[in-house]
Formats: structure tokens, C-alpha cells, sequence
């Protein structure tokens, strides 16, 4: 176990371990079931605008770990034959759980930015219950692999795994850059700070856009217009535009 610690390869597979939690919540509950945001119980950001641009901030910097992870990958795929198998599943694991047990600890109890369900009656229940499944379980089982007593494969995969993961890393981006089935001309956007309703509106006049939706100060606004236009969008004072190919295609699943 000491030895298998000391692995940059093992060391590698718990960081992108760590970035795939992340991912993991963010899917889940920001995009899919829409639970919380990640600055959900911060009384000075209540703006829809600030809340989706900080979870934008949030799936940035887990690309970036994921990125990192997968670059200490490569670089440690010529470490002899390495840990292979039920081993580096178990690094992805710890990696995993040890994502959600800092976030419990901290952005649910330290910190109180956001808590797992927001609308229940019982928030810590929640919380409990995602604490025990997504981090001490994987914690456990990962450390469990880890300590697994194998023999080493003779051929070194570790470049097909670099490679897979980072394909499979990939995928999961570009899948998130989508929109929705039942609205794939709906383009969600973010404009400056300050910018005020006449820039959403002048950009929506230069882009022959249609207003689906908006906030009380067009600071986030929805729009029915072409694919192809949405680039033109930051010259008219956008800051974050869905299906751009921006980190921020969690915007295309936002329900209105």
C-alpha cells in the first residue's frame, strides 16, 4: 500500500478521481435535478446572473484538475508497469469520494455556501445521505482496491489509459456543450456586469434573435436565434454564451 502511495501514477489517478466528483455534482445537481447552485445560501449573490456564472467558474476549474490529472497521467506512464486494473479504479474512487467529503465538510457545514436539497424539510438529511453514499463509500472502496494484492500486467497500458480517459473526458464535455432535444435553438446568455436592458436588446436586433426569457434586469437573458450567430453575441457584451463551446453548457439545460 506504502509503495502504491508513492506512485505518481496512483497520485494522478486520485486528482482526476477528484475532478470526476466534481463533474459528478455539478451534472447532477446544478444541470440535471437543479437542487442547488454552488453559491445557493449566499445572501449577496441571489441574482439568477451570478449564480449560473459561478457555476460556470466551478466547471471551469474541475476541467482544469481534470486537465492537470490527466497530464500527471502521461507523464508517469513510463514508471515501469505500474499499478493497472482494479488498482487504478481504485485511486479514480478515493479520488472521487474524497471530492464530496471536502465538499460536505466544507461548502455544506464550514462554509454554508450550499446544501444538497435545498427545498427539503430536512436539509441535513440530504446531506447525510450524499456524504455516506458518494463520499465515505467510494473512500472505502477505493482504499479497499488499493490494498488489493496483484500481480502486475507484463505490457504497460497506462498510454491507452491516458488516452481513454482522456477521450471519455472529452465526450463528456462536448455532451455537455449540448442543448436539449425539445429546444435546440434556445440560446442562454450572460452579459456585463452594469450592462442594462438596451444591450440585450441591442443585441438582440443585430442578431435577429427572439426573446424567450429574461431576468428582471435582461442581466440573463434566453434566446430563440440561429446557431451560428451566437459567436456575434460577445461583441454586443455578452460574457458567457451556451453552445459556443464555452464551459457553460450547463446553461442549455437551465429550466426557465
Amino acid at each position: 500500500m506504502k509503495d502504491l502511495c508513492n506512485s505518481r501514477w496512483i497520485r494522478w489517478a486520485t486528482v482526476l478521481g477528484f475532478a470526476l466528483g466534481g463533474f459528478f455534482d455539478g451534472i447532477l445537481l446544478h444541470q440535471i435535478l437543479q437542487w442547488h447552485h454552488l453559491l445557493s445560501l449566499v445572501p449577496d449573490v441571489s441574482s439568477l446572473r451570478f449564480q449560473v456564472l459561478w457555476d460556470g467558474y466551478f466547471h471551469a476549474l474541475m476541467y482544469a484538475i481534470a486537465a492537470l490529472g490527466l497530464w500527471g497521467l502521461w507523464r508517469a506512464r513510463n514508471e515501469g508497469t505500474g499499478p493497472w486494473g482494479l488498482q487504478t479504479l481504485g485511486a479514480i474512487l478515493l479520488g472521487f469520494g474524497v471530492w464530496h467529503f471536502v465538499d460536505s465538510v466544507l461548502s455544506h457545514w464550514i462554509l454554508g455556501i450550499h446544501r444538497v436539497k435545498l427545498d427539503s424539510p430536512s436539509p441535513l438529511m440530504w446531506d447525510l445521505i450524499w456524504f455516506f453514499a458518494f463520499a465515505l463509500v467510494p473512500m472505502l472502496l477505493g482504499a479497499l482496491l488499493l490494498r488489493r494484492k496483484r500481480g502486475l500486467s507484463p505490457v504497460n497500458p497506462a498510454t491507452l489509459t491516458v488516452l481513454l480517459l482522456g477521450l471519455v473526458s472529452t465526450g463528456a464535455g462536448v455532451w455537455a456543450f449540448q442543448p436539449p432535444s425539445d429546444q435546440p435553438e434556445f440560446t442562454t446568455v450572460v452579459f456585463q456586469p452594469g450592462a442594462g436592458p438596451e444591450t440585450a436588446v441591442r443585441a438582440m436586433a443585430a442578431t435577429d434573435a427572439r426573446l424567450v426569457w429574461s431576468d428582471a434586469e435582461m442581466s440573463v437573458v434566453v434566446f430563440r436565434l440561429d446557431p451560428s450567430r451566437r459567436w456575434s453575441l460577445y461583441r454586443h457584451g455578452a460574457v458567457l454564451v451556451s453552445g459556443s463551446g464555452l464551459p457553460a453548457g450547463c446553461f442549455d439545460w437551465s429550466r426557465a
